[in-house]
This record gives C-alpha cells, structure tokens and sequence, in this order.
C-alpha cells in the first residue's frame, strides 16, 4: 500500500476503475507547484496526464494527442485559457474544466458561454479536482440518458440519439447545454432552482456560484428560442430559476 503525503489522503496502489483507465487528462497551469499537485493526484487515479504551462503549447498537445479531457488555467501568459478555449471549441467537444481566481467572475461567465463544462476556483482541493474530472467523464460518456422522444411544439428532443430539433433542424448543442435542456424537458413546467440544475448536470451538490447556470441557460435560449429575449420554452421564475414550458403551441 501506498501512502501519498497531502492532505494525510491515503491511496491503495490497485487497478485503476474503468473509467479512468487509457484517460489521458491535459492540464493546463504555469504555475509549477499547481501543476504538479494535479498530475500527482490525478495519476494516484489512474489517469494519464501531460501539462502545458502556456497556451500555444496546449494548443500542440491537444490536437497532437487528442485528450480525454482539458484542465485550463484561465491566466495563461501569451495566449490566456479564454483564447485557448474559443480555438478548442472550433474544432473538439472535448470536456474543458476550468481553473479560475475567486475575482475572475467575468471570466468564468465568459469561460462558460464559450462551452467550458465546468469550473474550480483556485486555490483548489487536488482531491475535488480529481471528483470533478470524474463526474464530467462520466456526463461525457453517457449524459443524461432516458428511453424516449420528447416533444413540445416545435420542439424535439431524442434523448436515446443525443439531438435535438426544432421545427425539423437539428439544434448544435454542445454536451452541457444537451443534458440541461434534457433536464428542464423531463421536469415539465417545475421550477427547477439553479443549485437544483448544476446538481443534476454535474452529478454531485454544487456549493458555489450560482450564476454559471445562467450561462449555460443563455448559450442554450440563443440556439433554442425563436426569440431569446422573450423565451417561450424555458422560462424564468424570479427569486427561483427557471421552468420549461411544455404547452407550447406547435
């Protein structure tokens, strides 16, 4: 048995589980010290990691050799995490979580609208860390799944397919804002509070900022609603969050 020495954590050497095993994990930091905590903690795991201390070089691994998922620092010298994840996210759909100073809640904001799947505010557990890579693998792998068609007015959602349409096109949802339209439209017309939607999206209590809910729900009304400014299908409950709304006229 092996005994790491952080946190008075104990990790028995063993088999890693299935979904950490050939998951190759890019962390992105150029801080030494912090990079070094999440590789340590995150190969304990079972995962394989490389690590970026700047953004062109994230760029070169991530296309050179295509990870599973990308840790992102968001105050990168050079190129910063945000210019990072606008070119990521031309070209991949692979789950970026995201590191972020307590101050930086623009960033975070603008962080998730550019298709960031979640976020850590520094300074971070490496045991957290390690939860959250889990939880947005396991979303990755198999969402927020349910045998069925759903539809509402002009809208329809194959949950089983992971599309979506509306008035016959196919809607282009990243994974996030897929799993959370599935939510509102499997809890027709309840208000659903922002901690109630992060803790059905992420798959554990989401104890922090509220507002990233927002963004997402923002992304999701520009690509859903024939008119975003006045929605029709997924409303706001001021002073809760928000309902879908399920008798919309086809």
């Amino acid at each position: 048995m092996q005994v790491n020495k952080y946190a008075g954590c104990r990790y028995v050497a063993c088999k890693p589980a299935n979904l950490t095993m050939n998951k190759l994990i890019l962390v992105v930091d150029d801080e030494p010290k912090i990079s070094k905590l999440a590789r340590d903690y995150l190969e304990r795991s079972g995962f394989r990691v490389q690590t970026a201390v700047d953004g062109s070089t994230a760029l070169s691994i991530f296309r050179r050799d295509k990870p599973d998922l990308i840790v992102l620092d968001l105050n990168l010298p050079g190129m910063d995490g945000l210019d990072v994840c606008r070119h990521i996210r031309r070209d991949s759909d692979v789950p970026i979580i995201m590191l972020t100073a307590r101050v930086d809640e623009t960033d975070r904001l603008i962080g998730l609208e550019l298709g960031a799947d979640d976020y850590i505010i520094k300074p971070f557990s490496p045991r957290e860390l390690v939860a959250r890579v889990r939880a947005v693998l396991r979303r990755a792998k198999g969402g927020v799944r349910h045998s069925s068609i759903i539809r509402t007015g002009a809208l329809e959602i194959d949950i089983d397919g992971r599309r979506a349409f509306r008035d016959g096109s196919t809607l282009q949802l990243t994974r996030i804002e897929f799993n959370l339209l599935t939510i509102f439209a499997q809890h027709p017309g309840q208000a659903l509070s922002r901690q109630q939607l992060l803790s059905k999206l992420h798959g554990y209590t989401h104890d922090g900022y509220d507002r990233s809910v927002d963004a997402h729900i923002k992304n999701l009304r520009h690509k859903l609603e024939p008119d975003p400014s006045n929605p029709t299908y997924i409303l706001t409950v001021y002073g809760i969050g928000y309902r879908f709304n399920d008798e919309v006229s086809a």
